[in-house]
C-alpha cells in the first residue's frame, strides 16, 4: 500500500538521477551528514544538562506538542518501541519523566514530565535555537528559508504525516 502511494505521488516527478551518473549523486550523503552534524551540535549544547540530542527530541516533543504516550513519541521520532523504551528508561533514571499506567486501561502508559523535566523543557527552545544558529550560521536568512521550503516540498509530496501535522499541507 505504501509503495503504491509513493509511486502515485512520485510517478510524474522529474527524474534528476540516472544509474550511469548515480556515483556522482551527493544528495543522500549531504542530507545524512547534515543530520549527523545537527545531532552532534545538539549533543554539545545538551552535554551540560546531562542529556543527548535524542533525549532532547523526546523532551521537547512532549513539552511542545503535549505528546504523552510512548506510541505517539515513536511516531513523531520514527523510532521502534524497543528503542523508545530504552530512551524512556534513561530519562526516567535521570528523574526527568515518569511513566504512569492509565486508570482506564492498564495496558496504556502515560508519560509525564517531572518538575525537573519541566524546568529543563522550558529551557529547550533557547538551547535548540542556539544549536540551530550554530548549524545554520553560515547561510543567509534567504538561503535558510529556501532550504526549508525545498525540504518541506519534498516531505509533503511524500505525504510525510509529521510534516503535514506540524507544518500543514501547503
Amino acid at each position: 500500500m505504501v509503495t503504491l502511494l509513493l509511486r502515485q505521488l512520485f510517478g510524474a516527478q522529474m527524474k534528476h538521477f540516472h544509474p550511469d551518473t548515480f556515483q556522482n549523486c551527493t544528495l543522500g550523503l549531504l542530507l545524512g551528514r547534515a543530520n549527523m552534524l545537527k545531532d552532534r551540535i545538539l549533543d554539545s549544547h545538551m552535554e551540560p544538562y546531562g542529556i543527548t540530542a535524542a533525549q532532547f527530541k523526546v523532551l521537547i516533543i512532549m513539552a511542545q506538542f503535549a505528546v504523552d504516550t510512548p506510541a505517539e513519541l515513536c511516531r513523531h521520532l520514527s523510532l521502534d518501541s524497543g528503542s523508545m523504551t530504552r530512551m524512556l528508561d534513561r530519562l526516567e533514571q535521570k528523574a526527568l519523566l515518569i511513566r504512569q499506567r492509565s486508570e482506564a486501561d492498564r495496558r496504556q502508559v502515560r508519560l509525564m514530565l517531572t518538575a525537573d523535566g519541566r524546568a529543563l523543557a522550558d529551557q529547550l527552545p533557547s538551547i535548540g535555537a542556539n544549536a540551530m544558529n550554530q548549524l545554520a550560521g553560515v547561510i543567509s536568512s534567504q538561503e535558510l528559508q529556501a532550504l526549508e521550503e525545498i525540504l518541506k516540498k519534498i516531505l509533503l509530496a511524500a505525504g510525510d504525516p509529521i510534516t503535514i501535522m506540524r507544518l500543514g499541507e501547503k
